[in-house]
C-alpha cells in the first residue's frame, strides 16, 4: 500500500506564512522559517511554499525567501509562484528546492511542462491546478481551471487539463479547491476524486482540510496520494503527530 504524504503548505506574502478564506482576506500566521523548522520537527513528509503574490504581482519568486527556508529543512521541498521559465527552475534547484511546481504558466504554455520534465525530470515537477465550481447553464465546465491566484477563468475542464500535464511531463499534481479554501468544511472531494481517477500520476488533495476525518476521506473517498493543508497547522489545531497516528489508526499507511 502507498505511504500517504502529509503536507503543510506555507502561503508566503511579503515574507511571512498568511493563510486566507478562497484566498483572500488573508492573516497573518508566522515566519516561514521558523514554521519549516517545526513541521520538519514534527513528522511533516514534505513542504510546499508557494510565494502567492508573485504572479499577480507580475513578479518572479523571491529566491531570498526560499534560500531561507532551504537552509533549515530536512525533507522534500516544493516551491511555486511566478516561476515562468526553465532559467527560474534552476535557480531554485541551485539554492536546495526539492520540486517545482507551476500553475499559471503551465496553462500560458502547455509546451514549459514538457520542456521542464525533459530538463530536470518529472519527478521533480508539480503542476498545480486550482479549480472551481460553476453551476450548470454557466456555459463552462462545471469542473473548472483558474489562474492568476484563483482570479482568472480559463474555460478548461480540469480532468482535461489533468490528463493532459500528465501526458506532457507532470510528476504530480497539486489540486486545489478554490471554493474550499480556508473553509475548514473539507476538501472538494467530487474534484478530487475526478482528477485522481483520471491520471496515474499522484495527486495532492488541498484546500478545506478542517477535521482529521477530512484528511482521511481526502485520500479514502477523494483517491489523494497525499493531503496538504495549512490553517490547522499554523494555528495549531491538529499537529502532525496527531494525524499521522489517526490515519494509521484508520487502516492507512503514513511514515511515523
Amino acid at each position: 500500500m502507498n505511504i500517504v504524504r502529509i503536507i503543510p503548505c506555507l502561503d508566503v506574502k511579503d515574507g511571512r506564512v498568511v493563510k486566507g478564506i478562497n484566498f483572500e482576506n488573508l492573516r497573518d500566521a508566522r515566519d516561514p522559517v521558523e514554521a519549516a523548522e517545526a513541521y520538519c520537527r514534527q513528522g511533516a513528509d514534505e513542504l510546499v511554499f508557494l510565494d502567492i503574490f508573485a504572479t499577480v504581482e507580475n513578479r518572479k519568486t523571491r529566491f531570498e525567501w526560499v534560500k531561507r527556508v532551504c537552509e533549515v529543512v530536512t525533507v522534500p521541498f516544493a516551491v511555486g509562484g511566478g516561476i515562468a521559465n526553465l532559467e527560474d527552475m534552476q535557480t531554485l534547484f541551485d539554492v536546495g528546492v526539492s520540486k517545482v511546481s507551476m500553475n499559471t504558466a503551465a496553462v500560458r504554455n502547455p509546451e514549459l511542462i514538457k520542456a521542464s520534465s525533459n530538463k530536470f525530470g518529472k519527478e521533480k515537477l508539480v503542476i498545480a491546478i486550482d479549480g472551481r465550481k460553476n453551476p450548470h447553464g454557466s456555459g463552462l465546465p462545471r469542473l473548472e481551471v483558474v489562474i492568476k491566484s484563483g482570479n482568472e477563468s480559463t474555460g478548461l475542464d480540469i480532468v482535461d487539463w489533468a490528463k493532459r500535464v500528465e501526458k506532457l511531463g507532470a510528476g504530480e499534481i497539486l489540486l486545489t479547491s478554490k471554493d474550499a479554501d480556508g473553509t475548514k468544511e473539507g476538501y472538494d472531494l467530487e474534484m478530487t476524486k475526478a482528477v485522481a481517477e483520471a491520471v496515474r500520476i499522484p495527486v495532492i488533495a488541498s484546500g478545506g482540510a478542517g477535521k482529521l476525518k477530512d484528511f482521511y476521506e481526502g485520500v479514502a473517498i477523494g483517491k489523494a496520494s497525499a493531503v496538504l493543508a495549512a490553517s490547522v497547522f499554523h494555528f495549531g489545531e491538529i499537529s502532525i503527530r496527531e494525524l499521522k497516528e489517526y490515519l494509521k489508526a484508520k487502516g492507512l499507511t503514513v511514515r511515523m
